[in-house]
């Protein structure tokens, strides 16, 4: 049986290497790093605000700095990303490749409600934004 002392741990992981992956989004659209987005030599301005909030908010959410707020903020994008950007593309994620936008929109959502658990600047700094 896993201890629940454990939960609030394995949420800061999770929120972790979701923000890193969030971040590395960003880091694509704005610095061409680790390497450019296929096809895109100037992105268009919706592209850029995107990678603005990707950036921000994976940098804030894998620090767990204003989680349920940076969460709010990209669940939102990812939602817009997934009807923008792949629902037109056909109904079944797997075929218009929004599988990613829709589990970050929820893990993101999920933070939401959840906050960063216990290894976070959130929780260092103690009040409500760090408690469920």
């Amino acid at each position: 049986m896993v201890s629940p002392e454990w939960s609030p741990r394995i949420l800061s992981v999770v929120r972790i290497i979701t923000g890193l992956l969030f971040l590395e989004h960003g880091l694509m659209k704005l610095f061409g790093f680790p390497a450019p987005m296929p096809g895109m030599t100037h992105l268009p301005p919706l592209l850029l605000a995107a990678g603005v909030i990707e950036l921000v908010c994976g940098v804030l959410i894998t620090l767990g700095l204003f989680t349920r707020i940076a969460a709010f903020l990209a669940s939102g994008e990812m939602a817009v990303a997934y009807f923008m950007g792949h629902m037109s593309r056909g109904f079944w994620p797997a075929l218009n490749q929004g599988e990613a936008a829709i589990l970050f929109c929820f893990i993101f959502l999920y933070l939401v409600f959840a906050g960063p658990g216990e290894w976070s600047v959130d929780g260092m700094r103690g009040g409500a934004a760090s408690r469920p």
